[in-house]
């Protein structure tokens, strides 16, 4: 598959009429992904963590005036195992092993900032975006605190590179998993999972106690969700979809906002089409909860959280033939 021009990821169209995607890479040692599979996939729904690799290459690190340690900031630190338990309740699991600020897959494949770059980049490239003004393309300018990450100019060559090498694997995978899913049930739901951070001093945040700890609060002094749901504002899943997940969320205790400031990035905008039957729900969670953000480290309240995540995805899995298979 050519990702050349306005190529965006060969969506495909699931009601049999359109050819059959790319096959998935195989899975290997220094692969750029890995999908966790059950034995048998009985339920009709994919996880997916595109934000929380980690595996930094000597070439990145070499070229970053950041440390690794900053490079993180922008990792969804540890989101794959809050995660972890899909395929025991059959469902898939994909995850990137490759970091955010290296290649981000959540953007279109050739969203680039032409400052970063030594040569002139080809007329097609989507050069105006939001994301490439905030510094946050396809190859990031800046990492999650605004820092630069880059020493020197890139070259094309580079970018073409890391899409061809890491962009590209990532959605043939997913294209693939989410045809064969319909294929076999007629229906498929996505959980597109991330993290975020707590607002920064700049933003004037402060905390608030919370059970087990504190809470963070935004600008206006309203204390920040601990999940944010992103459905595209009701254009890329079933209302009802985002309703049970918002319900379950609740129930557990935490407190939900919908599509504020999270509506759903490129993924969950793209490959969401609920009226072929092929729905996605983006879910961010308060890195708060679970990690201590200044050190990257799990925090004490890891599993219990954890813990409310499995029970969720079970729900999910149980539920989702009865919220979209009618």
């Amino acid at each position: 598959m050519c990702l050349r021009g306005r190529d965006t990821g060969g969506w495909h169209r699931f009601n049999g009429q359109m050819d059959v995607p790319v096959a998935p890479i195989a899975e290997q040692k220094d692969a750029p992904l890995i999908v966790a599979r059950p034995q048998l996939q009985t339920a009709p729904v994919i996880f997916a963590s595109p934000h929380s690799g980690r595996r930094y290459g000597a070439d990145f690190l070499a070229s970053a005036r950041l440390d690794s340690h900053s490079l993180r900031r922008s990792e969804d630190s540890f989101v794959e195992e809050l995660f972890a338990a899909a395929p025991e309740f059959g469902a898939p699991l994909l995850s990137a092993t490759f970091p955010r600020a290296y290649c981000d897959v959540n953007r279109e494949p050739w969203e680039l900032d032409p400052g970063m770059f030594a040569d002139t980049l080809p007329p097609w490239v989507n050069t105006t975006s939001p994301r490439v003004s905030a510094g946050l393309g396809t190859i990031a300018r800046v990492v999650a605190s605004g820092d630069t990450i880059y020493r020197g100019k890139l070259t094309f060559a580079e970018a073409e590179r890391r899409v061809e090498t890491y962009w590209r694997p990532f959605h043939e995978t997913l294209i693939a998993m989410l045809a064969g899913t319909h294929a076999l049930h007629g229906f498929c739901l996505l959980i597109d999972c991330h993290s975020m951070p707590s607002p920064g001093p700049s933003s004037g945040a402060s905390t608030g106690s919370v059970s087990g700890g504190t809470r963070p609060m935004s600008r206006n002094g309203a204390f920040a969700p601990d999940f944010v749901l992103g459905d595209a504002h009701g254009t890329a899943c079933s209302p009802r979809i985002t309703r049970f997940v918002e319900r379950a969320l609740t129930e557990f205790g935490y407190s939900v906002r919908r599509n504020d400031p999270y509506a759903g990035g490129y993924i969950t905008r793209h490959y969401g089409r609920p009226l072929e039957r092929v729905h996605a729900l983006q879910i961010e969670v308060a890195r708060s909860l679970y990690m201590d953000e200044a050190r990257i480290e799990r925090s004490p309240s890891f599993a219990s959280v954890q813990a409310d995540l499995t029970s969720l995805v079970e729900a999910i899995t149980r539920e989702a033939p009865n919220l979209i298979g009618e």
